[in-house]
């Protein structure tokens, strides 16, 4: 898939590191003896404690939070939305059954609120790298319904694409959540709601440590705890 001018960013991504317009700026700062512009983060203190980290790697994954420039695209700009988030979509999107358009709507008004400190609290997407002649692909979303609660409780959902079943990948994207819950030290506890009628998905979750904990006549509850990172409690550049 060609990028149409966005392929250093893809490739940036992909490799799961800062794209090279943002490094570049940060060693201009450092040979001028300046500190990075607000944003960049300096490579020895990073900026971590209240913020969740905007992307993670898993084996077959590249795990991307939703921003507003991929929100705005994928509601209002569809044509735009596959060269933005550099990867192919699937057969049916948006996706059967996944987060509603009054959902995603929501999230972009949160983000728009919220700034920096309110991304990754929400949407994710999660992307199959390329593989032989298969490019890389949006193969399903998940992500968080907000920022944790005063007790540290979040709440995690996910979704696949029905061609991309069956292979593990919800299991992979359930796990990287967890870890971006844990990076964050703010999130003690993750629950998720699923169908009592769908035993992949709950499966999905007792593999990712997940156990019910509620039961209903539609839904079942899941909670784990959740330990946070040992380099979660660096504060701010300065602090």
């Amino acid at each position: 898939m060609q990028m149409l001018g966005l392929g250093w960013l893809s490739a940036d991504l992909e490799r799961g590191r800062a794209p090279a317009a943002l490094t570049t700026s940060w060693r201009r700062c450092a040979a001028a003896g300046s500190r990075p512009p607000k944003g960049i983060a300096h490579r020895q203190r990073p900026y971590r404690a209240f913020m969740i980290p905007l992307i993670a790697q898993t084996p077959r994954l590249t795990i991307l939070a939703a921003s507003r420039a991929l929100l705005t695209a994928e509601l209002h700009k569809p044509q735009y939305f596959p060269l933005l988030l550099g990867a192919a979509l699937p057969a049916a999107w948006p996706l059967p059954g996944g987060p509603s358009r009054a959902a995603q709507e929501g999230a972009l008004a949160q983000l728009t609120a919220g700034g920096r400190d309110a991304a990754g609290w929400y949407g994710w997407y999660a992307l199959r790298k390329a593989e032989g002649d298969v490019p890389r692909t949006l193969v399903g979303v998940g992500g968080f319904a907000g920022p944790p609660d005063a007790a540290g409780m979040a709440e995690l959902d996910f979704f696949i694409a029905e061609e991309w079943r069956g292979q593990g990948l919800a299991t992979e994207l359930v796990g990287g959540l967890v870890q971006q819950a844990a990076a964050t030290g703010r999130v003690r506890r993750l629950v998720a709601h699923t169908p009592a009628g769908h035993p992949a998905a709950q499966q999905v979750l007792r593999r990712n440590g997940f156990e019910p904990a509620e039961t209903a006549a539609e839904t079942l509850c899941f909670e784990r705890a959740v330990v946070p990172a040992a380099d979660a409690a660096l504060g701010p550049v300065g602090a």
